[in-house]
């Protein structure tokens, strides 16, 4: 067992520290919209599958989602500049590796490795800002890393489209991959020069039974949905989808016997005593299952059903990107003096945003990509109304003894929708595209998409109900 370190941190150059763990959050921010970009350029060039593209993707969202509790636990044992070092190297060697992918099923398996590298370096990004930042300063510092990960998305968008576009050293897709590879040496060479050495926690406990057994559920419950295009929706995969639903109850209760055994579960069991902050997570599910898969089916739909080339169709997600940041930054104000009802309207924005999609996409022939700039501008501002308070709204009846584990809850449950947002509207795009045509699988997801805020918004509001009387 690790003794806990009273040597203080050493905090003189904590801004130069912002900046290296700051970089370390950005480039994983752009990694997950800078491969959407790509997505139809590699399914062309690698002869992937359908079930291939929404895997690239949906991978790395469950290797993240299923291990990121575990990096951060592993950062209170090793100490944060250590496993911070580790995840970044691993992040960069991964996306080495995904650029040299020379089919589908080799870049799944390089994503599922760059998803596991992630979940070690991202949680000891706000570990470290919470470690040096306790005085004044503390919301600046945060302000900036909120601010950075808005803008992640517009570069991601942007340089997604400009990569594949210009095709550097030939490199075509395979470039938006080797972008992190001098990114994160260039982090790794500053964080192991200047990046401090953090006290370690006594008693943190990992719990990897946990962890694998949440991966093998989620895998069967999701990757049926993945493959059932490619193999007709064979009975068996709903079968194996039953049985991840079967591992999912068994994991539950593995978590139950870790707690009495003395260990440290993945989850905080007590918090699922608290019905606002599970009502919370219900809506925090929801909307991001309708979040990365909108930006996938929009992008299929830009390049496969209109298409609109690489760059036109990035440039195109701008407007939205920068709009999300202005709703993020008006959002946090608001949401302090009208608590949840700011995230119900901008759940209402998103949906007008969709209906205005749809209107475009069913009554225009041949949108342009300004047009679709513009349209999509009214959803960006709508999904930063929510996204940016959600996990506030969420965390806000937990104790503050049990905050940590709440948050990681709560990241789990994003990218857990997430996933299951790629698995399942990717699925519902594919089947009707090769019934009918992109169009048409594209309007039906946009319905989908409704449906899911709508489902968000509900819970919400049942949220606030349960918070008032609390």
């Amino acid at each position: 067992m690790h003794q806990t370190v009273t040597k203080p941190v050493d905090s003189t150059r904590r801004w130069w520290v912002l900046a290296i763990v700051v970089a370390a959050q950005f480039m994983f921010g752009v990694d997950a919209f800078i491969v959407n970009v790509a997505i139809p350029t590699i399914a062309v060039d690698l002869h992937a599958s359908p079930a291939q593209i929404e895997s690239v993707i949906a991978i790395y969202l469950i290797a993240y989602a299923t291990l990121v509790v575990t990096g951060g636990r592993l950062g209170d044992i090793y100490g944060t500049r250590n496993v911070f070092l580790a995840g970044v190297l691993g992040f960069t060697a991964t996306s080495l590796w995904c650029g040299l992918a020379l089919s589908g099923m080799e870049l799944i398996i390089a994503r599922l490795a760059q998803g596991a590298a992630a979940a070690l370096m991202v949680p000891q990004v706000l570990a470290t800002l919470h470690l040096l930042f306790t005085d004044e300063t503390r919301s600046r510092a945060f302000g900036i890393y909120g601010i950075v990960l808005g803008l992640a998305g517009a570069a991601g968008f942007l340089l997604g489209g400009l990569l594949v576009t210009i095709d550097l050293a030939h490199a075509g897709w395979r470039s938006v991959f080797f972008v992190n590879v001098p990114c994160g040496l260039v982090i790794t060479i500053a964080a192991w020069r200047i990046m401090p050495t953090a006290p370690r926690r006594a008693g943190t406990k990992l719990d990897i039974k946990g962890s694998v057994v949440l991966f093998a559920g989620l895998l069967c419950l999701i990757g049926p949905l993945l493959f059932g295009h490619d193999v007709g929706w064979a009975p068996s995969l709903w079968a194996v989808m039953a049985f991840g639903g079967v591992i999912l109850f068994a994991f539950v209760r593995l978590e139950h016997a870790v707690a009495r055994a003395g260990g440290m579960p993945l989850i905080d069991l007590t918090l699922l005593a608290d019905a606002a902050f599970l009502r919370g997570l219900g809506a925090a599910y929801f909307f991001f299952v309708a979040n990365l898969s909108f930006y996938l089916v929009m992008t299929l739909f830009m390049q496969r059903g209109l298409k609109i080339a690489p760059l036109a169709a990035g440039l195109a997600f701008i407007p939205l990107a920068l709009a999300f940041v202005a709703a993020s930054r008006h959002s946090g104000v608001r949401a302090r003096h009208r608590g949840t009802m700011v995230l119900i309207e901008g759940c209402a924005l998103q949906i007008a945003g969709l209906a205005a999609l749809g209107l475009v996409a069913g009554l225009v022939d041949a949108p342009t990509p300004v047009m679709l700039a513009l349209v999509m501008i009214v959803f960006g501002y709508g999904q930063g109304l929510v996204m940016a308070p959600l996990s506030g709204a969420v965390l806000s009846t937990v104790k503050p003894v049990a905050a940590g584990s709440a948050a990681g809850m709560y990241g789990t449950t994003a990218q857990i929708g997430n996933a299951a947002g790629v698995a399942a509207i990717g699925a519902a795009f594919f089947a009707i595209e090769s019934l009918q045509s992109a169009r048409a699988g594209f309007v039906v997801a946009l319905a989908l998409f409704a449906a899911l805020i709508m489902i968000c918004a509900a819970f919400l509001s049942w949220m606030r109900r349960a918070t008032a009387r609390s």
